[in-house]
């Protein structure tokens, strides 16, 4: 497939404008209704029709077809109906993994090399073994069970086993056999919202509220001042106080810090950018102080930010121990290399699916479908274009484009308003015109489009945000 054209040749029939035919959503409003007497509803936006839902335009039920540049939250990455995933979804290995869905663990299928063969094409630069999960929260959850387990088994010796005393006082959730150990995360960050993804994440109140938690550290994460060409200093003295901080953590912690999770671009908690410097210091930390460090790649992967995973564009030396992924893999698990990661003896990281194979073939096949059509220099050269005009549209409207930010980051862009109620107001506007758009943090916009998004799409959008703006 062509670069130039490589959307229209997946779906030649994809429209070329949104079709907006009511903006009351009356028969919306009323599936969601109906929804909510069975299923929580009450934060649906509208109710789609994935059966008229094409490349990047997302369908309701009330006729309206949106310029869908928000995907599932990040998590579709070649298109609604895309054929070749479609191909994939019909084919013998698929229909089994649906059907006779296995315990990977204890029986797994004669196919399993080859499906995650087919994924670690596609692994971060350093990374040759995988563990697979069920969402980017398990994930992280995951990974961070693999950071426990190596870390005390670095304490005793790899293939040592437990002691009777580590036997005995975990039945009880007591030490030394349940420790006192901790992962570090950053304030504004977003890792999931179960029992530990939800003590790592720190953007929201209402993604934890009531939810019991660890008592984890939380260093700062540097916020930056834009444009960045014009405030280097500035910024370079920012990610030496927040690495000065996390030292800082290390040392003086109330239990050892075994892991740092940290995102190469802080998503939910507003689109927050970090320089590759910053990267490499925590990097130094973890390797100085004997932790691992997680890289989580659930929303910045798969091609999102112009690079197949968005910190490789660090080169962190050594890379990181893992790498977790999800949403637009529509699959979940982590990366990493060291063999020591995998648990010292079995049924450690376990369960009784341990993933989804029918998710893995789908993520081999997106892989596939990447590299063959190079579709990481599409979002790249897009990103470049779009962005490029959004710095227009700031220069016009600065009060509601303030802090672009995302420049060489493919479409992975955001940007913020004035408050909270101006963004939500801009985000309703927005789907009135035809453009189904998300928001992050309390006052930001984010774009989170598909990786075959091309240029006819980013002045559609454009178009859109200046007819909107221009009656503020």
């Amino acid at each position: 497939m062509s670069n130039q054209s490589v959307s229209a040749k997946y779906f030649p029939n994809e429209p070329q404008q949104p079709i907006v035919k009511t903006t009351s959503l009356n028969v919306s409003k009323q599936e969601i209704e109906a929804l909510g007497k069975v299923f929580d509803s009450r934060s649906a936006y509208f109710a789609a029709d994935y059966s008229k839902s094409i490349g990047n335009y997302i369908a309701d039920v009330d006729g309206n077809l949106y310029l869908d540049v928000y995907a599932q939250i990040a998590s579709i990455p070649l298109g609604y109906n895309n054929p070749a995933l479609i191909e994939t979804a019909k084919s013998d290995k698929m229909i089994r993994a649906i059907v006779d869905r296995p315990a990977l663990g204890n029986f797994p299928g004669n196919d399993l090399k080859e499906i995650c063969g087919e994924i670690l094409k596609v692994a971060p630069k350093g990374q040759d073994k995988l563990w697979s999960g069920l969402s980017g929260a398990d994930a992280n959850e995951l990974a961070f069970k693999a950071v426990f387990f190596w870390y005390q088994a670095q304490k005793r010796g790899y293939k040592t086993d437990f002691s009777r005393e580590e036997v005995e006082s975990v039945m009880h959730n007591q030490a030394p056999g349940s420790p006192e150990l901790a992962i570090l995360s950053f304030e504004r960050a977003f890792h999931g919202r179960l029992f530990a993804s939800g003590s790592t994440t720190c953007s929201k109140p209402i993604h934890k509220l009531d939810l019991p938690a660890f008592k984890w550290p939380k260093a700062e994460f540097p916020s930056y001042k834009y444009p960045l060409d014009e405030n280097v200093e500035a910024n370079k003295k920012e990610d030496e106080r927040c690495l000065a901080i996390v030292e800082d953590l290390f040392k003086t912690w109330s239990i050892p810090i075994a892991g740092v999770l940290v995102e190469p671009i802080q998503s939910e908690g507003g689109d927050n950018h970090a320089s590759g410097e910053f990267f490499q210091g925590l990097r130094d930390l973890t390797i100085k102080h004997g932790a691992l460090l997680i890289m989580d790649e659930v929303q910045t992967g798969v091609g999102a930010t112009g690079v197949m995973w968005a910190h490789e564009r660090f080169n962190l030396q050594p890379p990181p121990d893992l790498v977790t992924f999800s949403k637009k893999f529509q699959s979940a698990g982590y990366f990493f290399h060291d063999p020591e990661i995998v648990p010292n003896f079995a049924y450690r990281q376990f369960n009784t699916w341990c993933g989804d194979p029918a998710r893995m073939i789908l993520a081999g096949s997106i892989g596939e479908q990447i590299l063959k059509n190079d579709l990481v220099k599409v979002a790249d050269r897009v990103g470049k274009y779009l962005y490029e005009k959004l710095e227009k549209l700031q220069s016009k409207y600065p009060k509601y484009l303030k802090d672009l930010r995302g420049k060489d980051r493919a479409t992975f862009i955001a940007w913020s308003l004035e408050s909270s109620e101006a963004r939500n107001q801009f985000l309703n506007d927005m789907k009135k015109v035809g453009i189904n758009i998300g928001g992050c943090a309390e006052d930001s916009v984010r774009l989170r489009p598909t990786l075959i998004f091309e240029e006819n799409h980013a002045d559609v959008l454009i178009e859109a945000i200046e007819k909107v703006l221009s009656k503020y």
